[in-house]
Order: structure tokens, then sequence, then C-alpha cells
């Protein structure tokens, strides 16, 4: 039988473990990665996740049976990957994380050396191939190489170098200090937490710090509602400045008001984007297609060059190297640095925000109070339908005409002239996700929104 391969996705693979990603996979996948790059060193990571450690031996035997050398972080977070792929000379590095996907669900996210991406459109749909040929033993089977898997660490480093670019060591004595809220959620987060926690100046409480892939609490995915509440519950008893909370793999952040209030990263990212403008005059900046006019707009105000690009951390990180942009950031938290070899990080954000905060004298509420009036949003809403493309094109078709401009860069983007809507397929899950912004007007947006609701339920869709 051929092997379905569906867990291959336009930007990493994902799947449920062990129905579509299972030991004989991973070694498989290792061997392609060897053999197609090609790569001759390698690092790995995992997550905390249960299926973790078998798919990382598994990965690792094919990367050896292919004659790589073979280099592991163990348990660590992505943008820890990404570190080492841009500052040790790995050919390649691949992170084993289901990130935020419910607890048995696992995937691999790979980069080339210097931590570029392996997408779609640059690798991954040849490694689907091999991997589909390996599987159906089409391949010579390779013979044990006798090597194995060297244990490294470059956590120390790679913190020093985010208190050094953040700057945040410089804060001390500049006010009162700030405390935080640092919610971990089991994941990997508090791994690095522990490392940065004597040199800030500032009280951090410490929640959920160690990684645990049972997830007791719930899988550490703070886009969904349900799993907000503690975090915010802690921000308020122990009246903190600002709550932090991070997915499995950290590689995103989040972000709490001092009451609690989460706020969506739509407007996290222009402030970010203003941070980094301010000692990289004129630069460019990438945002993604979901909700951007309050973004572009803090881009121009602070001297920069506002540029959409397609959703997802492969393509996001592609568009920022052809522009050479400073800074990425996406509403899903995703948030990316020319000078972290172009990736993202869950580090970075909080930790260049709390540098704004004090420089502003302001809290994260009053600094994105004018902005959510000026420039409200929906938040990403999610409907399970079954026919994706054919209900997008009948939502198109209905508001295409009254719009003022269309594109596709990434699903459909309808603007006209107080509202815009962007209604987009998951690149990773069966889901069409929808986006609705206005100019300043919330019973506008709450009316487009519910009636934009209204016309995919009434096609079946399924609230997710």
């Amino acid at each position: 039988m051929t092997r379905d391969l569906s867990c291959f996705k336009a930007y990493d693979i994902r799947g449920q473990v062990p129905r579509d990603i299972d030991t004989d996979l991973a070694c498989a996948l290792g061997r392609a990665v060897v053999e197609l790059l090609p790569a001759s060193s390698v690092v790995l990571g995992r997550d905390a996740r249960l299926s973790g450690p078998e798919l990382h031996d598994a990965l690792a035997q094919g990367l050896l049976e292919a004659g790589a050398t073979v280099s592991s972080l163990g348990v660590c977070g992505t943008e820890e990957i990404y570190h080492a792929a841009a500052q040790h000379g790995f050919d390649a590095g691949i992170m084993i994380t289901g990130s935020h996907n419910p607890a048995d669900e696992n995937g691999f996210k790979l980069v080339r050396g210097g931590a570029i991406p392996i997408s779609g459109d640059s690798g991954l749909r040849e490694l689907r191939q091999r991997v589909g040929m390996l599987l159906a033993g089409e391949m010579p089977v390779a013979a044990p190489s006798g090597r194995a898997v060297e244990q490294v660490s470059f956590r120390q480093e790679y913190t020093r170098w985010l208190l050094d670019y953040s700057g945040i060591r410089n804060l001390s004595g500049k006010g009162q200090p700030f405390r935080i809220v640092a919610d971990a959620g089991n994941g990997c987060a508090g791994l690095v937490l522990r490392e940065l926690l004597p040199h800030l100046p500032c009280e951090v409480i410490c929640l959920n710090m160690e990684p645990d892939g049972h997830f007791p609490l719930g899988v550490p995915n703070p886009l969904l509602p349900e799993r907000r509440e503690a975090t915010a519950r802690a921000v308020r008893e122990h009246k903190a400045d600002l709550g932090l909370a991070w997915d499995g793999d950290f590689d995103r952040c989040f972000f709490y008001d001092h009451e609690g209030n989460f706020i969506e990263g739509y407007y996290l990212v222009g402030l970010l984007a203003s941070e980094i403008l301010r000692a990289c005059p004129g630069g460019r900046v990438v945002h993604d297609t979901r909700v951007y006019w309050n973004t572009r707009q803090m881009v121009a105000e602070a001297g920069g060059v506002a540029v959409m690009g397609k959703t997802g951390h492969a393509f996001m990180k592609e568009r920022m190297r052809a522009e050479n942009a400073v800074y990425g950031g996406e509403m899903s938290a995703h948030h990316y640095f020319r000078d972290f070899a172009y990736c993202d990080s869950g580090m970075l954000p909080w930790l260049l925000m709390l540098a704004c905060l004090a420089r502003n004298e302001a809290t994260l509420a009053e600094l994105v109070h004018d902005r959510m009036a000026a420039w409200p949003c929906s938040g990403e809403l999610n409907r399970r339908v079954a026919d994706a493309p054919t209900l997008m094109q009948k939502i198109r078709d209905r508001y295409a005409p009254d719009a003022l401009h269309e594109d596709r860069i990434d699903g459909i983007n309808l603007e006209f002239a107080n509202w815009r809507f962007n209604l987009r397929m998951s690149n990773t899950e069966p889901l069409l996700r929808l986006n609705v912004e206005s100019r300043g007007d919330r019973a506008l947006l709450e009316d487009k929104t519910a009636e934009l609701l209204a016309l995919l339920d009434a096609d079946g869709a399924e609230q997710a």
C-alpha cells in the first residue's frame, strides 16, 4: 500500500501519532534530509511530548544511517534549533514538535544551514516524495553507520544573546521594577526562563515551569479562550504589570495587560515594529494578510516601510530575506527578527516589550488602548468545513462586486471603505480561518463578522 503522507503540510510536517507520524516515517525522513539537502551534520531537538523520545531516536537513526553526524539539544524550544543552525555551522536543523496541537500529535520543523526554512516551495515536496519511496521499499536499505548521537547544549550562549540584543539589563533603575507573571504551560519555555531569571531587573512569578508531556492543565495554546483564564487570574492575584504565556515549543509569546486582559497579537506587531525601527530607521517590516491596517499605520509613523507577506513561518522568513526586512510579525503571535537569522522567537518579544514599556513609562493597556479603538478586529475565528475551496469562492462572489480592493496573496482579501476581511484555509489544520477589521467602528465590525459567520455556518461549517 502507498503510505498516506498528508502529514506533510505547506511549511512543516505534523499529524497524529502513530496514525500519521511514526518511527518508520521519522527514520525515512532522516535519510531523506541527508540525501536531498544534502546534509552531513544535523542538529536535533524535541519538545516535551510523550512521543518525542521515540521519534527523536528514529529520526537520528535515519540520519546516522545516511552518513550524517548528529548532535542533539534534547528537550528544547524551536528557536534553540534556529540558533544552533544559524551559529554553529550545521547543515540542517530539525525540531520535533507538535507546538500547540493536541497531545497525541507531533511533527517536524526543518531548516537548512543558516536557519533557512524548508517549505513546500523550497524542498519539502521533494522530501515528501523521497520519504514515500523509502517507506515503499523503493530505495536500498542503508547500512548501520556505527556512529552515535552527540549531546550538546548552547542554551547559556543563547540566553546571553537574548539579554544582549534586547538590552533588558539596562532597565535597572528606570522607575519601579516590573512584576511579571510568566506561565510556561508545562511546555518548554521554562527551560530558557530559568537561565534568564537571574539577569532580569524585574520580579517574575513563574507558573507551570516543568516540561510535562502529559500537559496536566491542557496543551499550552493561549489562542484558545479557555486556556487564558488561569494566567489572567494569576496576573490579577499578584497585581502584576504584565502577563506572559507561551505555546509548547515557545516560538510564540502571548501578552496580558495588568488587568489580566488578553491582548490580541495583532496589536503587538505594530508596537514591536516601532521598537525595532527606532534602531533601524527606514527599515522594511513584513506583516501577514489577515489584519494589517494598524500595523501599516504604525510602521509608517515610525519611518518604516510595510510589506505584506503570506501567512506561515517559512513564507514569512523567505519574504523577509527577499526584502532584507528588519522585523516581521503575524497576528498569530509569531515575531521574526533579521538579527536572529530572520527567525521567530517567543523570548525576544517580551524582552523588547519591557524596554518599550519602560521607555514610554506606560502600561501595555495604555499603549494599545487607542490602537484597539482605532482598528478593532475580530480575532481569528475558525470553522471546520467539508469543501473549503467551494465555500471560499461562494463568499468571494458574494462580496467582491462591492470591494474597493481584492488580492489573493493568501486566501481571499477584500477591502471596503470602512472594513475588510481575510478568509483563508489553514496550512496546518482542516479549517477555514476568518479575520475581520474595521476603521474605528466596532458596531460595523461586529455586524460584518456575524454576517460572514452566518454564511459559513449556513453551509454546514462547525465551530473549531
